[in-house]
């Protein structure tokens, strides 16, 4: 896909890379800061989201501030053939944040599905955590949850409105 931007685009990039301001009009509130028409701007995101230039516009909720203090990785031991039904069958979940693919380090790593899994506590994350394990039945080889200890930054690439 071409993935061009020009410089208005990576000025809209700059302006929203640390988030959209938390108002009922944010693409207004940007396009007012850039000296941009709203729907300009929203009509160049989408064209940036669609060539693949920026991979999306979405929430990064704190979980920990939100109440989540139990997230914890479940990784799973999933046939080649069932992964793909089995990763948008996870990730489909409410509970599941993100759910990805990800090669086995054979023999001492063999998952390859990763599903985030958050819960106010540890035992509502197994708790969880058992219940995809129903989901996959047979599909399930093996699992484990990885707990988080801490929150780390959650940040992507980041450009300056001058960069070429």
């Amino acid at each position: 896909m071409n993935t061009v931007i020009d410089t208005t685009d990576r000025r809209i990039i700059a302006a929203t890379q640390g988030g959209l301001p938390l108002t009922l009009r944010p693409y207004a509130m940007v396009a007012a800061q850039l000296g941009l028409d709203a729907g300009d701007v929203m009509a160049r995101m989408q064209r940036m989201l669609d060539s693949g230039a920026i991979r999306r516009i979405g929430a990064v909720p704190n979980h920990y501030a939100l109440g989540f203090k139990g997230n914890g990785m479940s990784v799973w031991d999933v046939s080649d053939d069932a992964i793909k039904e089995a990763g948008q069958t996870i990730g489909a979940l409410d509970f599941v944040s993100h759910c990805y693919h990800r090669p086995r380090h054979l023999p001492t790593w063999p998952y390859n599905l990763f599903a985030m899994v958050h819960g106010r506590d540890r035992a509502e994350v197994d708790e969880k955590v058992r219940h995809i394990a129903a989901i996959l039945g047979v599909n399930d080889r093996g699992h484990e949850v990885l707990f988080s200890t801490r929150i780390l930054k959650k940040t992507g690439l980041r450009i300056g409105p001058n960069r070429p």
